[in-house]
């Protein structure tokens, strides 16, 4: 049985959030302000939250891989997608795309 094992990618260690779950931009005061905000978000609300911003994560890979591949098929474009969220053997398993010789 295949189970899809995701990979974490950090840009930015500068900006994005440490290891440890603390922000590392922003004063403690206004951190606790922050997750006290969050907090009471019903689950609904966050779920929705996380799809909205799962959906724009998408489609700036998608708008940067087309930028890097412009005569790419939808086919390649949703192929080149797929590598830059799931692992590259899970890629080659179920779909034959190595990234490492096909690029993301």
């Amino acid at each position: 049985m295949l189970v899809a094992r995701f990979r974490l990618v950090r840009y930015d260690e500068g900006i994005m959030a440490s290891v440890g779950g603390t922000l590392n931009d922003t004063s403690k005061e206004a951190e606790q302000a922050y997750l006290k905000l969050l907090r009471a978000v019903p689950l609904w609300r966050k779920a929705a939250m996380v799809e909205t911003l799962t959906k724009a994560c998408q489609e700036l890979a998608v708008a940067g891989i087309r930028m890097r591949y412009p005569n790419a098929s939808e086919n390649e474009i949703r192929m080149r997608l797929a590598a830059l969220w799931l692992d590259r053997e899970m890629m080659v398993a179920m779909f034959s795309w190595d990234s490492k010789l096909e690029g993301y």
